[in-house]
This record gives C-alpha cells, structure tokens and sequence, in this order.
C-alpha cells in the first residue's frame, strides 16, 4: 500500500505543475489525462481493500458497492487510456503495447464481473486478482522507469513497450503458476479453480 501512496504522490506532483514539461505533453489532450489518472487513482486505492477476507465476510454490501465503484472508476480510467493510446505521437509499438494492457485491464474485469454474476465467488476472486495486476501494472510500470540505467539499455521506442509488457505479463504469470501449485497442493484441481 506504500508504494501506491508513493505512486499517486509522485505521479501528482509530476502534473500538479500544469506549465511542467510532464504536463506540457498531454495538454492537447488532457481531457483523456484526466479521466485516466482520475479512473486509475481510484481503482489503485479501492483494490486491495476488496481483497479483505473481514470486509468481504462481515460486510458483504460494502465489498458489494465497493466493488461497482472500482469497475466505473476502472472504465472512467480505460476510456481515458484509449483516448491518450489513439492520439498518442508515440510510435506503434507503444501504441500496442498500451493497448495490450488496456485490453487485458477490460477483459480480467468482464471475467470477474461475469464469475459474481453467475454466483461464482471462488472463480471472480481469481479473475480479480488478475485485474489488479493488470491494474497494478501503472505503478510497476513507472517504479520500472526509475530504475537507474534501465532506459539506456535501448531506444525508447523499445524499452517503453518492453518495460510494460514485463510490469503485467510477468506478474500475471508468477500468479498463474502460484495459483496452480496451491490447487495441487490443496488437490482443488477443479475447473472452477482453474479459471
């Protein structure tokens, strides 16, 4: 949770100064700034809190409401993604790379969304935590940018793509082979708990 706080604070002051070079590159098209930060800001800080076994069990319509406010601020936040991916000067393979993300952000969703509404609780908790990895990647994304030396391994047209692509795929991954062990070792090979 430290590292969110440490994400939404420092992605804040990169574009709280609205004459700042940041800024400058998106003010043509901040609307799509906007709803982007202000859709992703949320869906951040409101994740980890559905993953509370307490809430979850003792206050089901919290998790409930909760859970209906996480998807509108996850959609807010994708349509101002596709807006910025469409008009973005950046290169195609950013473009698709951005677009992967986005998609795989909309898909793990409609998969939980569609697990809960059949009554399949085990099954869109999976799916769940798969979309806030996906939605994590924001953070991951940018702490990878930091890295000192990582952008001079290639081009930026390379390593942007490359780096995002890593910051979810690899994450999802280390999940989906977690999730396999835990189901061996607990002999719930189920097809519900493969999903």
């Amino acid at each position: 949770m430290l590292a969110v706080f440490h994400f939404l604070w420092v992605n804040y002051q990169k574009y709280a100064d609205l004459g700042g070079p940041a800024y400058l590159l998106f003010v043509t098209r901040r609307e799509w700034l906007w709803a982007h930060l202000a859709g992703g800001t949320l869906t951040v800080l409101l994740g980890p809190f559905q993953f509370l076994s307490q809430v979850r069990m003792s206050y089901p319509a919290i998790h409930r409401w909760t859970g209906r406010t996480y998807l509108l601020a996850m959609l807010v936040g994708a349509v101002g993604a596709a807006g910025l991916i469409a008009t973005t000067p950046a290169g195609p393979g950013i473009q698709v790379a951005f677009a992967a993300t986005e998609l795989a952000w909309l898909f793990t969703a409609l998969m939980g969304f569609t697990a809960i509404r059949n009554r399949k609780p085990q099954v869109h908790r999976r799916w769940m935590i798969r979309n806030y990895i996906v939605t994590f990647v924001f953070v991951a994304f940018r702490a990878a940018l930091l890295v000192p030396g990582v952008m001079t391994l290639g081009p930026p047209s390379v390593m942007i793509p490359a780096l995002l692509w890593i910051s979810w795929v690899v994450p999802l991954l280390a999940y989906e082979w977690w999730a396999g062990r835990q189901d061996r070792s607990t002999g719930r090979v189920t097809k519900a708990a493969r999903a």
